[in-house]
């Protein structure tokens, strides 16, 4: 079974990390999930469902919300012992969406004061692909520095700023979009987006 980390943090941008997670469980991944508690907080403004903070009862929570495909398995911030804090069991690919500004300086300056920034840690170290979905407007310089600093040490830098070529009709559409993009960019198959090129045509555009 193909394998790969993601880590929810506290950015807006929960409708991105649920349905991310349920396409990659439908899809019979396994999901090594990350929640930090500010994600949990951020989601119940954003979706009107909290996560539990029980491990059991989140389990279920994501079993019955999201999905029942896959398989999930499930780490606490300080849960050390778990494949992801190594090099040596940590799958080869990880996505941090959607990625608060705090957890984006962090991972760049090497912090590991959690399991989130420990997994982002191990993948850059390990030449892995790390996906960093930042959710934050306007940006400040030192934003942008951390993701400079990040993408030169091989991160992928991929905000959250969905385009309209598909001509999205809801906001659904409009989250599909930059999960689509994030499978892209992780190498997994997609059919929740039609790329460039497939959904407009140039007889479709003006001349003029």
């Amino acid at each position: 079974m193909n394998e790969i980390t993601l880590a929810i943090t506290g950015a807006s941008g929960a409708p991105y990390a649920h349905r991310l997670l349920q396409v990659l469980l439908d899809k019979q991944w396994h999901v090594h999930l990350l929640i930090s508690k500010a994600a949990m907080m951020v989601a119940a403004v954003e979706q009107g469902a909290p996560w539990p903070s029980n491990h059991d009862k989140q389990t279920a929570f994501v079993r019955r919300e999201i999905s029942d495909q896959g398989r999930l398995s499930l780490y606490g911030k300080d849960d050390w012992m778990s494949p992801v804090a190594s090099g040596s069991g940590a799958p080869e690919t990880m996505v941090v969406c959607p990625c608060s500004t705090g957890t984006l300086a962090s991972i760049a300056t090497g912090q590991c004061d959690n399991l989130i920034e420990r997994a982002a840690d191990v993948v850059l170290k390990e030449s892995g692909k790390l996906i960093l979905v930042p959710r934050e407007t306007p940006l400040s310089e030192v934003h942008l520095e951390n993701m400079l600093k990040l993408r030169r040490a091989g991160a992928v830098i991929l905000p959250a700023s969905p385009g309209f070529y598909h001509q999205p009709q809801t906001i659904d559409d409009l989250v599909d979009f930059i999960v689509a993009r994030i499978l892209k960019s992780a190498g997994i198959e997609q059919d929740l987006v039609r790329p460039w090129g497939h959904s407009v045509t140039a007889s479709d555009v003006s001349a003029d």
